[in-house]
């Protein structure tokens, strides 16, 4: 069997952006390099100051150096029939890939990574980064972070295993269906084994301990693994990044779904992109006039009191008033889209009924506001919904006071009999803030049920 130690130098901006600035490919048959193939390599861009002044290659070095597609059949046809190995394989190979990629052609290879390897061959060691593991095994790097010694370095990392490989562990790496095939090279076997199988939020962490990824899920053990066969570039990115996870199991996937959010808004991960948002700016509100005649309108969240729903723009407020108008027949004025309006424009064009010049009475129109209300948000109501907790004996439960969530917790059994009323729960509850994401989980949840009647009977205390 042979194997290709392949070590690779890159401008360093990520996966979508990165080039080779130097690779080199040793043939090793598991004793010595039997081939051979170096080369600087043309980025094609500039290599940023910080890359030239970890790796020493300028500029200058590589003007003059062959861009990949002119060493892409030498790459390709000395792999050919080999193992794929690198420290942190997934790296190396990812972004070797990816610029054949750009040159059409599919490079597909079995892989190896010696972080792994090292992992469970080697254990007990402080860190697994190429320095750290030839310091301890006293191995010489001649040319750190330079493609050629720090693939000689990994070629003798990996004699060192072979030698060392009495439970035949590189074997169990190769089979495409072992778990271990497929875990990032930072993350230790037994903390996905450990992982529950029950509802709940998962947190990948960097060899920081830093959460750089919050999830949630109904079986957290089988979402987190299903990350890892994932090809996408950001799951790709982030997993290599993974050296930890934890997680909270939660009891059910709505205390999943609100705790999820939370996590995300307080702690900004780093992979999340969804609800990153953490400033409520425009609050909607309803109020009555003189002529009785029911307002939607809106403002500054502060000046807001318990609104119908929250928004991180004023925009995104409109354009959710001007869906609501058009789909339940509501007046622009009285919506405080149009202003200084005697009548709207949108009566003219037969898209109001003409509450604002009396050809409507406020009764029908108000009835049609009540209905928008309802369906945009889950009203003005005393609520409590109850939710599987994480034990046998224990009830989860959301806190809805006035239309505006609470948070979320968990009782005894016993406990929650004792209390009568949704006010009760709040001496129970986890606080958490509300805002426009939380609404629409919330009334995403209500809606799944046919009516708030089947609610009270089955899962709620109003």
């Amino acid at each position: 069997m042979l194997y290709a130690v392949v070590d690779i130098e890159t401008t360093g901006n990520g996966y979508k952006g990165q080039k080779i600035t130097e690779i080199s490919v040793l043939i090793f048959d598991g004793k010595t390099v039997v081939n051979e193939f170096t080369s600087l390599v043309n980025p094609e861009q500039n290599i940023p100051p910080f890359i030239t002044n970890l790796t020493g290659i300028t500029n200058a070095m590589v003007r003059n150096a062959p861009k990949f597609c002119e060493i892409a059949k030498q790459v390709e046809e000395i792999t050919q029939d080999t193992i794929f190995v690198a420290h942190n394989v997934n790296f190396d190979y990812n972004i070797i890939k990816e610029e054949f990629k750009r040159l059409s052609f599919d490079f597909k290879r079995k892989k190896l990574c010696t972080v792994r390897l090292s992992r469970k061959i080697i254990p007990g060691l402080r860190s697994y980064s190429l320095g750290n593991i030839c310091s301890v095994e006293n191995i010489s790097i001649n040319g750190r972070h330079r493609a050629k010694g720090d693939a000689e370095a990994t070629v003798e990392l990996f004699r060192r295993i072979i030698e060392r490989d009495t439970n035949f562990t590189i074997n169990s790496f190769l089979n495409p269906k072992s778990r271990q095939a497929t875990l990032p090279p930072l993350l230790d076997k037994k903390i996905v084994d450990n992982l529950p199988e029950k509802h709940g939020v998962y947190y990948f962490k960097n060899d920081k301990k830093e959460v750089i990824y919050v999830g949630k899920a109904n079986n957290i053990k089988q979402r987190v693994i299903s990350h890892f066969y994932d090809r996408k570039k950001k799951e790709q990115e982030m997993c290599i990044e993974t050296a930890h996870i934890s997680c909270t199991e939660t009891g059910s996937e709505l205390l999943a779904l609100l705790l999820e959010s939370a996590e995300i808004k307080h702690r900004y991960p780093k992979y999340n992109r969804a609800q990153k948002h953490n400033r409520e700016a425009i609050g909607l509100f309803t109020y009555e006039d003189q002529k009785g005649i029911i307002h939607l309108a809106f403002n500054k969240i502060k000046l807001t009191p318990n609104p119908i729903m929250s928004f991180f723009s004023l925009t995104a407020c409109r354009t959710f008033l001007e869906n609501l108008c058009q789909e339940f027949e509501l007046c622009p004025k009285y919506c405080h889209l149009q202003t200084n309006v005697a009548s709207c424009f949108h009566h003219k064009i037969k898209e109001c009924r003409g509450v604002c010049c009396d050809k409507e009475t406020a009764e029908n129109y108000n009835k049609r506001v009540q209905e928008a209300i309802i369906s945009a948000s889950i009203g003005s109501k005393n609520i409590v919904l109850k939710e599987t907790g994480r034990t046998p004996n224990e009830i989860g439960f959301v806190l809805i006071l006035d239309g505006n969530y609470k948070g979320f917790g968990y009782l005894d059994v016993n406990q929650d009999a004792q209390l009568e009323s949704p006010e009760d729960y709040q001496f129970f509850v986890q606080p958490q803030k509300d805002n426009s994401d939380i609404q629409k989980i919330l009334t995403a949840y209500i809606r799944k049920k046919e009516d708030l009647k089947d609610l009270e009977n089955e899962e709620i205390k109003i």
